[in-house]
């Protein structure tokens, strides 16, 4: 059974860091982009990026970029979402999806529960 499981949420003060991991089972992670979501209190979900096969990551929010940074470990069966110099903006549920590539021109799936991240004082 295909399965994707975020963790590594949790509550951090703004300038803090978090990593977060996306654990698979059911499917062999080589062959498989996976992107990285998150969805904000009375927002619609965004694509914060997606890693290829190949290790070839793009990121698609300005805000994030050069604070987060997309990683994966094919044997671990895991890709990671490092975050630092976190802001209270940053504040959502972070969500792990997988992809046939990063093109855009397939949908996403296998969705995991996704994992709060609050930013606060």
């Amino acid at each position: 059974q295909v399965h994707l499981e975020e963790s590594g949420g949790g509550l951090a003060q703004p300038g803090g860091s978090l990593r977060l991991s996306c654990v698979n089972s059911g499917f062999n992670l080589s062959y498989w982009a996976i992107g990285w979501f998150r969805q904000a209190p009375g927002k619609e979900r965004e694509l914060i990026s997606c890693i290829t096969k190949t290790d070839v990551t793009t990121y698609y929010i300005d805000s994030v970029k050069g604070r987060f940074t997309t990683s994966r470990d094919n044997v671990r069966k895991t890709a990671y979402l490092q975050m630092n110099a976190l802001k209270p903006e940053d504040t959502a549920v972070y969500y792990c999806a997988r992809n046939t590539d990063c093109s855009g021109a397939y949908p996403y799936g296998s969705w995991g529960r996704g994992t709060q991240v609050t930013v606060s004082n």
